[in-house]
């Protein structure tokens, strides 16, 4: 960055700063990327698409991985956004609650590493040992799976039965970044409490809302609609 000295009017001095192209576009293309977006809802009865991913610690994690689970919480995610950032604790505690009742959990990250290395696999690992996640952390390099699922967002919340069929999408609970509403994943506790219970989460269920999923240039799934600069 270079800054400049010019006398503007009378004796006021202005500091004009100059970024250096490249910087700018970098940062400009980080802004026009991160926009507010919505989940889209994929319909309520379908199959969980099947994926066989690399694992941050090492290893690789596959649907077949949770045949014998009573549900399967899938969580499209990334390290970077602030709204999985604002959930990150709750999804902690969720996770931790529901293990142990025969849930299994996977989060999987499919962002364009190029252009947001936060999100590498090495940070993914970090951010797994750093939270205390006891779930699988994937890495979705071709973003085939997250498009396999719409996936749109992060946080992107999918609940299947035990037949891996869809019971359950949307928000984990009403808390977003800034709002004083707290982070109980409540519609997602309850979605899974019901599956658990045998049976079917209420129809009603909410679009989950937070950055859009970083797909690589020109890659972008026709659903892909966002809303807003998030």
């Amino acid at each position: 960055m270079h800054r400049v000295t010019q006398r503007c009017s009378g004796a006021t001095i202005c500091f004009i700063d100059f970024v250096s192209p490249v910087r700018f576009l970098l940062t400009f293309k980080s802004f026009t990327t991160m926009v507010r977006t919505a989940s889209t809802m994929l319909p309520l009865g379908t199959a969980a698409p099947d994926f066989t991913l690399p694992e941050c610690d090492g290893g690789t994690v596959s649907l077949s991985d949770f045949a014998d689970s009573k549900a399967l919480l899938v969580v499209f995610m990334c390290n970077h956004c602030p709204y999985v950032k604002h959930v990150a604790d709750g999804l902690k505690q969720l996770a931790d609650d529901y293990l142990g009742k025969g849930v299994g959990v996977v989060a999987i990250s499919s962002n364009d590493v190029e252009a947001h290395p936060d999100d590498s696999p090495e940070a993914m690992k970090a951010e797994k040992a750093n939270r205390g996640y006891a779930f699988p952390y994937a890495y979705d390099a071709d973003q085939s799976v997250a498009k396999a699922y719409a996936a749109a967002c992060t946080p992107d919340f999918f609940v299947f039965d035990a037949d891996h069929k869809l019971v359950y999408r949307g928000q984990m609970d009403d808390s977003r970044p800034g709002s004083d509403v707290p982070v109980t994943g409540r519609d997602l506790r309850a979605a899974l409490d019901a599956v658990l219970a045998g049976r079917q989460p209420d129809a009603d269920q909410k679009a989950s809302l937070g950055c859009n999923i970083k797909w690589k240039e020109g890659a972008a799934p026709d659903y892909f609609n966002p809303q807003g600069s998030a």
